[in-house]
């Protein structure tokens, strides 16, 4: 009991965490070069089995590369919620407890 509690308490710590990440996006930034001189951001992702690529402006680099950021702690938060879920339905089954 005293385990699924501690589960319980991770599991909100992560949920709080996630409310507060703000916009994502997935993806990765990169600076292209031109042939004839100059650079450009280009950010590319996968979404629904697609594969997507914008031109990002110099103005808006800082912004989406927090963007990505924050959708890589969005995975991770995610991934830790279903392991520690996975194990918390584990001892609840051992007990023969439904919630």
């Amino acid at each position: 009991m005293k385990k699924e509690l501690a589960l319980e308490g991770k599991i909100e710590k992560i949920k709080r965490a996630l409310m507060e990440l703000g916009d994502l996006r997935p993806g990765s930034l990169s600076v292209q070069t031109r042939k004839w001189g100059g650079e450009y951001g280009q950010l590319s992702y996968t979404h629904r089995g697609k594969g997507h690529t914008e031109y990002v402006p110099e103005e808006n680099r800082k912004q989406v590369k927090q963007q990505i950021a924050n959708y890589k702690k969005f995975r991770k938060l995610t991934q830790e919620w279903v392991g520690l879920g996975i194990e918390l339905c584990k001892l609840k089954t051992k007990r023969g407890v439904e919630k």
